[in-house]
Order: structure tokens, then C-alpha cells, then sequence
């Protein structure tokens, strides 16, 4: 273990650089006096040379001041936008760890406590950043499979979560993911997030609408908001194993089965030459899906009047005069 983790742990004091005191002081000092020696910087700090020396010491191994090239006896700082940076970033590296392990831990309290307190199956998140956290914490821990409902509102950008999916999808955990219309249609997602997903192996089917939105790991916890509809989501529960669990999971194989694959609906078959072009493809999965015209547009980022031609050749390429016949054609077809 460092000095400094020693320090930390020993109880010393932190100064407001997160630093055990002396170091934060040596270094400041250093700051304002490049080029100094251990006797000048512990006589400007009111410190004993062995001191200022250990604390120096301290610092060139966290990368915050090196010895002068010419004058080895001197000591530089490294810039402050540098060497705090960095000191940020295993502080916050500390504190994830710190954060995943608090919650193992709570999950193995709970599952030891449920069968004396059935208080303990349910949580109460408040926040959006306790809930974000929470969502991390499930991607990054659960052993077989992640189930979901996706709608919106969300408590942050959906691609942002997308590089921590895509690892656990490579490791072979198993994401299925029923998509409502809604989070379909939102601008810019199905290309740039869910397709993507998809073609990493995530199972994906949709919805025109969805009861709530829920996250499921394996079957030991899911997560729902505590509030319905468009509001904004901060609050949420958390349920541990549970007969609410199990209504959880039975609620999301339900509507499985009754939701529409979007691998096949949108364009990932193989192809024929009697099969439609890409463009007609994505329409028919969409329509699939039941969404709007508008809801469309904004999925494929086409106009309003684009979408509305582009549906038009569509059914007169199946010879349909309305969605269901254009559906039923499709199928006879074998394009869904």
C-alpha cells in the first residue's frame, strides 16, 4: 500500500486537493515556487526536511513534480490541470469501485434479510444520478441476462450506455430488449443505438406501447419507475426476489411473446431477389411495430412527405389498399 493510502487510511487529514496533508501543501507551495529544493519548500511549509522530502517523494510517484533536468537537487511541479486531473480521475476510478462493491454487498444483505424482513424487497431510488448508477451497477453484474422495457422518458442520452452493453454482450451475457414505438421513433436511435445493439447480438423486438419501462438482471432484481407516463423519471423501485419479481418476470415474457422481432422485421434476413429494397424493408417492420406515420419519419429521419411516397410505392408494390392487406401480403411473402 502507498504512503498516501496509508495516510488516507491511517485517518489523516485531506486537503481540498484530496491530497494527505503535507503533500497538498509541498505541492502548492511547489506551484508558486518552481525549482525549489526540499530545504527551501519545507521551510515555506513550517515542515521538518524528512517531511517534505517523504511528501515529495509522494508526489513524484502520483506524477505531480519531478526533479529538475539539470539541478537534480530541485523539484518541479507538473501543471496543475495535469496532475489534478489525473489525482480526479483515480479518485473517481476509487469511488465506482467503491460504489459497485457497496451494492454487492447490499444485494448479498438483502437476499440473507428477505426471509426475516420482507421489507427489504423493495428499495426506493430518488434521483436520477442514484438512478443511472443503479442501472451501471446491473449491466456491469448480472451473470446470464438483462430483460428490458424501453420507453421513454429517459435519465440520460441511451447511447451513452451503449459501451458497457456492448462489452457484456461480447463477454455472452444476453440482453432482450422490447421496444415501444415511442423509443423506436426517437430521433436518431434506431441506426445509432439499437440497431447497433442488434448487430452485436442483442435480441430486440417491439411494441406499440409498453405498460412502464422496467430492467431486469437475471432473476435476482428489477428496476421500475415509481411514477407512469411522461413525467420525469426520479424515483424508482428496486425489486429483490420477491413474488413481485416473479410477476415482473412473467409480465415481460408475456409480452415477448406477443411483440414483434425487429432483427427480421427491419432488414437483417438474408436476402432474395424477390424481397424488398432496404427502405421497404425498414417500413414493413415498422408498420410490423404499429407505428405512426409520424413516429416513422422521425425513426428513419425521412419528411412527412417522403414517408407518406415511399409507403404509397410500398403498397402498390404488394398490391394492398391498407396496412392490414399490406401486412397480410407481406407475410404471404415471407418479408416478415
Amino acid at each position: 500500500m502507498s504512503d498516501a493510502a496509508l495516510g488516507r487510511s491511517a485517518g489523516h487529514a485531506l486537503g481540498p486537493l484530496g491530497l494527505a496533508e503535507p503533500d497538498g501543501q509541498v505541492y502548492a507551495a511547489l506551484v508558486a515556487n518552481p525549482q525549489s529544493t526540499a530545504e527551501e519548500l519545507a521551510e515555506s511549509c513550517a515542515l521538518t526536511f524528512q517531511q517534505c522530502v517523504r511528501a515529495l517523494d509522494r508526489l513524484a510517484q502520483q506524477g505531480m513534480a519531478t526533479r529538475a533536468p539539470v539541478d537534480r537537487e530541485r523539484y518541479l511541479p507538473v501543471a496543475p490541470d495535469v496532475a489534478i486531473g489525473t489525482l480526479i480521475g483515480h479518485r473517481e476510478s476509487e469511488l465506482r469501485h467503491a460504489r459497485a462493491e457497496m451494492h454487492r454487498l447490499m444485494d448479498a444483505f438483502r437476499e440473507a434479510s428477505r426471509y426475516t424482513d420482507p421489507a427489504h424487497s423493495v428499495e426506493v431510488l430518488t434521483g436520477g444520478e442514484a438512478i443511472a448508477q443503479r442501472l451501471e451497477h446491473i449491466t456491469g453484474t448480472s451473470q446470464y441476462q438483462v430483460r428490458g422495457f424501453d420507453r421513454p422518458p429517459y435519465i440520460q442520452d441511451p447511447v451513452a450506455a451503449m459501451p458497457l452493453q456492448r462489452r457484456r454482450l461480447r463477454e455472452g451475457l444476453r440482453f432482450r430488449t422490447i421496444y415501444d414505438r415511442d423509443a423506436v421513433a426517437w430521433p436518431g436511435r434506431l441506426e445509432k443505438n439499437i440497431m447497433v445493439g442488434v448487430a452485436d447480438g442483442e435480441q430486440a423486438r417491439v411494441r406499440p406501447t409498453l405498460p412502464m419501462k422496467m430492467i431486469i438482471s437475471d432473476d435476482r432484481m428489477a428496476i421500475i419507475p415509481i411514477s407512469v407516463g411522461d413525467s420525469v423519471l426520479d424515483a424508482a423501485y428496486v425489486i429483490h426476489p420477491s413474488a413481485l419479481l416473479q410477476a415482473l418476470d412473467t409480465l415481460f415474457e408475456a409480452e415477448w411473446e406477443r411483440a414483434v422481432q425487429l432483427q427480421a422485421a427491419i432488414g437483417t434476413g438474408e436476402a432474395a431477389s424477390a424481397e424488398p429494397d432496404a427502405d421497404h424493408r425498414k417500413l414493413l417492420g415498422l408498420l410490423a411495430a404499429g407505428l405512426t406515420d409520424e413516429s416513422i419519419a422521425r425513426s428513419l429521419g425521412w419528411s412527412a412527405r417522403t414517408t407518406q411516397r415511399r409507403l404509397q410505392a410500398l403498397m402498390r408494390s404488394l398490391g394492398a389498399t391498407t396496412r392490414f392487406q399490406a401486412g397480410m401480403a407481406a407475410r404471404e411473402r415471407g418479408w416478415l
